[in-house]
């Protein structure tokens, strides 16, 4: 996807702790429906923690995490990480935008939360 080297795999354990943590300690606390799916998203693409299969991951992730917070399955014949999956650009430009952020030591997925809340717009309204 660019240039982002994940952390060494030594580090990949504390890494994801550190990541459930996150998601545990702000589960109640941020209720934008995608914001927390959004930080999911980015941070284990970023932590990289598998040798393959760490986007298919990050978006079941992410998507499991919106279907939870809504408290169900949502409707829809094409779900957001298919739709991700079709058209990556806009995806990579938003982990991109995260990364940047996360560089400058800030925390902003609001361009990955953005994106997610258009695909998934786009699955409750049955676009193809």
């Amino acid at each position: 996807m660019g240039n982002h080297f994940p952390p060494h795999f030594k580090e990949v354990p504390n890494q994801m702790d550190r990541f459930f943590s996150v998601v545990h300690e702000n589960w109640a606390i941020l209720d934008h429906p995608t914001m927390l799916p959004a930080y999911a998203l980015w941070r284990l693409n970023w932590i990289h923690p598998f040798v393959e299969g760490n986007g298919r991951t990050a978006r079941a992730a992410c998507y499991y995490l919106v279907c939870l917070k809504q408290g169900q399955l949502l409707p829809g014949k094409k779900i957001v990480p298919e739709r991700i999956r079709e058209n990556r650009a806009p995806y990579y430009a938003a982990l991109k935008a995260a990364d940047r952020a996360w560089d400058q030591g800030h925390f902003d997925v609001s361009a990955l939360a953005d994106y997610l809340a258009g695909v998934l717009k786009a699955q409750l309204a049955g676009d193809a």
